[in-house]
């Protein structure tokens, strides 16, 4: 199995204690590959660079927001994202989610807790027990790669994140039947239906605009009201 302590970490905050505190923190618990930007421009650099595995990025920065930066980073990478805020409105949090980010964490945090949320993440992606190769399935006029995390649509392709690929992972391996909100929630996030409600709901949106010809009448991922979703797999 890798150690997940040898992956690169990006942090990207415009406090320089704030940095620190982390980095510190971060190197006491065994990681120490560790990269600090304090603003857009210094974050892409190193984003292109040296090609970090996770970041944590805040949302307030002096040449932009964290929003604007992890759009930008998905323009050449698909590495995983850990959002810090000042805020902690719902509306926030799901703009962030939406945009592809793993998680939200709201100021002030406990190191121990980022640092819990930053290793679940770096496991769920780089530590799997999924078999050698993933499945290539077809849906009503698209392709989808699990192997690859692709989706092919109209001889273009686009990106599945790390969520949005889980989730697929999870109603794929259960074609057909229906898969609990609840367990598609245990799934990807490892945890239950309260707090990830309104995050399963913006990642299915997001994942439906990449697999479905009309995302608000879908034919391959149903939702089973109250229940939770099911996809539909083309028969050759």
């Amino acid at each position: 199995m890798e150690n997940i302590k040898n992956k690169k970490i990006l942090i990207v905050d415009d406090e320089l204690e704030i940095r620190n505190m982390i980095d510190s923190f971060l190197r006491k618990e065994g990681f120490y590959r560790i990269y600090s930007a304090a603003n857009c421009g210094e974050a892409l650099k190193i984003c292109r660079s040296d090609k970090p595995d996770v970041a944590i990025l805040d949302v307030m920065l002096p040449d932009g927001d964290g929003f604007e930066l992890l759009s930008s980073i998905r323009q050449f990478s698909q590495i995983p994202v850990l959002f810090l805020s000042a805020k902690n409105e719902d509306e926030d949090r799901l703009l962030g989610l939406g945009l592809g980010a793993d998680d939200y964490i709201a100021k002030p945090f406990l190191p121990r807790e980022l640092l819990l949320r930053m290793t679940a993440i770096l496991k769920r992606v780089y530590i799997t027990s999924m078999p050698e190769r993933l499945p290539i399935f077809m849906l009503k006029g698209c392709i989808v790669d699990l192997e690859g995390a692709i989706v092919y649509r109209d001889k273009k392709q686009q990106i599945l994140t790390a969520k949005e690929h889980g989730l697929l992972l999870k109603l794929y391996e259960n074609q057909g039947r229906i898969v609990t909100s609840d367990a598609l929630c245990q799934a990807v996030w490892g945890d239950d239906l309260y707090s990830y409600e309104n995050t399963l709901m913006v990642h299915i949106r997001r994942i439906r605009e990449k697999i479905e010809t009309d995302p608000s009448k879908p034919e391959s991922l149903i939702t089973v009201r109250g229940l939770g979703y099911k996809l539909i797999i083309k028969e050759e």
